[in-house]
């Protein structure tokens, strides 16, 4: 009797200061990892979320640019950081595509994060240069089985978003193009304007101006929703490529093991920030589509994401030594 007494006052005593530690989180300045450079669309991302959290905290969230290795490094740092609630990190679409095209990668997207949610997805545009005598999707496709191996399709280099789009395209319509990577989206969309280029994925926030200048001609969005600011527009899979889905996307975890209070608290404050009128067109304005999902549905989402594209760069038989 005197044992179960003294476990029931252990367990009261515990959520007692539990709940106290929680209340008082986060008593200091919070490390946010951006694992890229600034200026690109994760840093935007990263630095709004940062605010946020640095407004309604009261302390400051400090983003930290660890770029390079297609943000692998950041992702590392993030993975080995101590699990107490003080370092934040971004989270994007290449993180899923690692595991798949890396042989020694020192992480694992699906046990070394504790997820906080979903801050929004980037759609593509498949494009292709006007000289190009294709209006669709199963144009092109048509136009790519009768010249095998001779249309060239750029990227932003190997294993980038840009790269596996394409190759999940060519392996799901049964196509055969080139690959010319690049270093960068913008000596990529140069050389397509040019023509030097047949055809290519690009974000739509990238990609936009060009296609209303005529420079490019859009033929459909990657993912299975059409974008807001193009709603004319099919998707790939309305094209004729069933089942096709992919974009880029921008999301916020925690190393593993971060107690869970710790990542409610932060994912209410995003989530509500990425709910509100006002952040979802300023996203929208960024070419994203706001989300701001529960930890457990950005979970499931990052592991759907990591299963597809390793399963397209087996078929692709893309690996980055």
């Amino acid at each position: 009797m005197k044992i179960m007494t003294r476990l029931v006052l252990s367990a009261v005593v515990c959520a007692g200061i539990c709940s106290a530690h929680a209340q008082t989180y986060p008593a200091k300045p919070v490390r946010f990892i951006v694992p890229f450079p600034p200026g690109g669309p994760t840093d935007i991302m990263g630095r709004m979320a940062a605010q946020r959290l640095t407004e309604a905290w009261g302390v400051q969230v400090v983003a930290d640019n660890r770029g390079g290795a297609g943000g692998n490094i950041g992702s590392e740092l993030c993975a080995k950081s101590p699990p107490d609630g003080y370092t934040i990190c971004m989270m994007t679409v290449a993180q899923s595509m690692s595991p798949g095209i890396y042989p020694r990668l020192p992480f694992d997207p699906l046990k070394d994060f504790a997820p906080v949610t979903l801050m929004a997805t980037l759609p593509s545009l498949l494009m292709v240069h006007p000289s190009i005598p294709v209006k669709n999707v199963k144009e092109l496709v048509a136009l790519a089985k009768t010249k095998p191996g001779m249309l060239t399709y750029a990227s932003t280099g190997n294993g980038t978003s840009p790269h596996m789009l394409m190759e999940m395209f060519k392996w799901m319509a049964g196509v055969n193009l080139v690959h010319v990577p690049y270093k960068g989206a913008a000596p990529a969309m140069i050389d397509q304007i040019s023509g030097q280029i047949d055809v290519a994925f690009s974000t739509a926030i990238a990609a936009l101006p060009f296609v209303q200048q005529g420079k490019v001609r859009a033929l459909a969005i990657s993912t299975q929703e059409r974008f807001p600011p193009m709603p004319d527009l099919p998707t790939v899979e309305q094209g004729g490529v069933k089942g096709f889905d992919g974009s880029s996307w921008q999301g916020v975890v925690m190393p593993a093991n971060t107690p869970r209070e710790f990542v409610v608290k932060a994912n209410a404050e995003l989530a509500k920030m990425l709910k509100s009128p006002e952040m979802k067109e300023k996203i929208l304005q960024q070419g994203g589509i706001a989300s701001g999902n529960s930890p457990e549905e950005f979970a499931a989402f990052i592991k759907s994401e990591t299963e597809k594209w390793g399963k397209v760069a087996k078929a692709a038989k893309v690996r980055i030594e």
